[in-house]
């Protein structure tokens, strides 16, 4: 029991003490990137599953 309340108290302290924490400002540039690249990212996914659905119907005659 002694190793668990060291344990919590030790991540605690690295938590409050040692850890930098991200200003409002920096977090919210941060969002902001990762929801553009995020858009981006399912423009190419579904522009390849469009391109790749396309060839395969005109494979398989379906067109």
């Amino acid at each position: 029991m002694k190793k668990i309340v060291a344990y919590l108290k030790d991540a605690y302290n690295e938590l409050v003490y040692k850890v930098s924490w991200p200003t409002r400002e920096e977090l919210s540039g941060s969002t902001v990137i990762v929801l553009i690249a995020s858009l981006i990212i399912a423009v190419i996914v579904f522009g390849m599953d469009s391109l790749f659905e396309w060839i395969l119907k005109l494979l398989y005659g379906i067109l």
